[in-house]
C-alpha cells in the first residue's frame, strides 16, 4: 500500500489574504533543564489543509465536530483541471459520474463558480476537494461555498496534489473535533494501490 501525504505544513504554508498569522511558541524545553518539549501554536482553522463545516457560511448551519467522519474516508477521483473558474457546463461535461468525492488538481488557480458548485452539489457528491486556497474565489466565496454546505457536501481546501496523477484512490482525510467551530485542519492522505478484505465469507 502507497501512502500519500497531501496535507500542507500549517507552520509554512501560505495564508489566505487577512487570515491571522501562524504562530508556534515553545513552551518548555529539554535543552532548557525542562521535564520535556512542550509547544502551543496559533493558527486560523482556515490555514493549511483544512475541512469546512456548513456553519462557515451557513447561520446556524453545523460545527465541524457534527461533521459526518464517513464522509471524509472511502474511495476518490482525482481530477485534474486547467486554471480559471469551473463552471456548471464544464463540470457536465468533464466531471466523473457517479463519483461521492472529487479532488481538483488544478495548480492552485481554480475555482468554482456558483453554476458549477451547485452541478456538483445536485450530483451526488459527498466530498469535494481542491489544491487551491478555497473553492471559491477572492470576491466570489459565498455563493460557491453556500451550494455545497447547503447541501451537505463537505468542503476540503488547500490540499498539496502536486504529485498525484489523476485517477482512483482512497482518501483518509477526517478533521479535528473542535467544538462549535465552523472549520478544523486536517491531515488528509491518499492510499494507492489499496486492498480491502471484507471479514464476511461467501
Amino acid at each position: 500500500m502507497q501512502i500519500i501525504d497531501i496535507s500542507r505544513d500549517i507552520t509554512n504554508c501560505e495564508l489566505y489574504p487577512g487570515d491571522p498569522e501562524v504562530k508556534l511558541d515553545v513552551v518548555s524545553t529539554l535543552a532548557g533543564g525542562d521535564s520535556c518539549n512542550l509547544s502551543a501554536i496559533y493558527t486560523g482553522l482556515h490555514n493549511g489543509t483544512h475541512a469546512d463545516a456548513p456553519l462557515h457560511f451557513i447561520d446556524g448551519g453545523e460545527s465541524i465536530e457534527k461533521a459526518d467522519l464517513s464522509v471524509f474516508i472511502g474511495e476518490c477521483h482525482v481530477i485534474e483541471v486547467p486554471a480559471g473558474p469551473i463552471t456548471g457546463e464544464y463540470v457536465n461535461k468533464y466531471f466523473p459520474s457517479g463519483a461521492q468525492r472529487i479532488l481538483i488538481k488544478g495548480a492552485g488557480k481554480a475555482w468554482f463558480m456558483e453554476s458549477g458548485a451547485e452541478e456538483v452539489a445536485f450530483s451526488g457528491v459527498k466530498l469535494i476537494g481542491t489544491d487551491s486556497m478555497s473553492v471559491g474565489t477572492h470576491g466570489a466565496q459565498t455563493g460557491p461555498h453556500v451550494a455545497f454546505l447547503r447541501e451537505n457536501v463537505a468542503i476540503l481546501e488547500n490540499l498539496d496534489l502536486g504529485k498525484v496523477k489523476p485517477g482512483k484512490y482512497f482518501l483518509l482525510a477526517q478533521p479535528l473535533k473542535i467544538g462549535g467551530a465552523e472549520a478544523a485542519p486536517v491531515r488528509a492522505v491518499l492510499l494507492a494501490d489499496f486492498i480491502f478484505w471484507s471479514g464476511n465469507k461467501a
